[in-house]
């Protein structure tokens, strides 16, 4: 009862958000409200490209689709709220709002690592199995394995939250980031947070970390099986795989070191946490089309934006 009246002392969290310096506020509020836009068109491109040129019967690209929409969600949950922050004097949110943001992020964030995780699988099984690839990827199986994912993301999401949400808040409200996010969180609460930041390191730092050397383990398994194949083989493989692992570094490097630390927080931290919820769901769309000549191709048919990707492929 006592915890219950500590947490209502605080009804809204106080954001410093990414600077303190009006004139760099200014100048992030342009750049990432272009950002933001990259986002949903690139991402919606891909999602209408797929579905219009019914690539979403394969596989590779049934995954690439939903990818785009959760990077869609995910970049959607922090960033139009930074973005109106940057030009208001009180960025705040309320104790409610904080909890569906840190819902949120842990949601859609985990769910991109899952989708990331199988859809490394699908090139594994595609290169090195490729006469079972359709039996092995049947919709059956992509459907069960995409539902896994979203499960996968929810019941990390639950357990991040349920942790949060049990802490006394008494004061101060004050987050030195741009969103709610559990390391901030365990900071300002009025109480020893030591074994819930083991678990929310354990958490979400085995996902990340575990994620990230299943996927290691799985291109280089690929790359060593590439030996096999015939030049113009290898050479689409590389093309795929390349794409694949870009957005794997860019994505996993700073979730790694967001998530594989006790509970401490960095000034570096916005600026790292900025690559995991803007640059890589804005880098998805450019990095999986620039690289892929079948998504180009049917974005040539179906947008007959010729001089673009033409100019693209010089």
């Amino acid at each position: 009862m006592n915890s219950m009246g500590k947490r209502n002392n605080v009804t809204e969290f106080v954001f410093w958000g990414l600077s303190q310096n009006l004139e760099v506020e200014e100048v992030c509020f342009v750049v990432f409200s272009f950002f933001y836009a990259v986002i949903l068109l690139g991402n919606l491109l891909i999602m209408l490209t797929v579905y219009k040129g019914s690539l979403f019967k394969l596989p590779m690209y049934f995954f690439l689709s939903c990818l785009s929409f959760v990077d869609i969600c995910y970049s959607s949950v922090t960033a139009p709220k930074m973005i109106v922050d940057l030009l208001a004097k009180h960025k705040t949110i309320s104790y409610e709002g904080c909890m569906l943001q840190l819902f949120g992020v842990h949601f859609f964030g985990c769910t991109e690592i899952f989708i990331l995780t199988v859809m490394a699988y699908d090139r594994y099984v595609a290169i090195c199995q490729p006469l079972h690839y359709m039996t092995i990827m049947s919709q059956d199986r992509c459907s069960k394995m995409l539902l896994g994912a979203w499960l996968g993301g929810f019941l990390h999401s639950i357990i991040q939250v349920a942790l949060i949400v049990q802490l006394p808040f008494c004061g101060p409200n004050e987050i030195d980031h741009y969103f709610c996010d559990v390391h901030p969180m365990l900071k300002l609460a009025c109480t020893d947070t030591y074994v819930v930041s083991v678990v929310v390191t354990a958490n979400s730092g085995t996902i990340a970390l575990g994620s990230f050397v299943i996927l290691l383990i799985s291109y280089t398994v690929i790359l060593v099986s590439l030996r096999r194949q015939s030049a113009d083989g290898r050479r689409k493989a590389l093309s795929t795989c390349g794409s694949h692992v870009a957005v794997v570094i860019i994505f996993f490097g700073p979730c790694t070191f967001m998530y594989m630390r006790p509970d401490t927080t960095f000034s570096e931290d916005k600026t790292v946490a900025v690559f995991y919820t803007i640059i890589t769901p804005m880098l998805n769309p450019l990095i999986y089309t620039m690289r892929n000549a079948e998504v180009k191709n049917v974005m040539k048919k179906l947008w007959g934006s010729k001089v673009f990707w033409e100019a693209n492929d010089k």
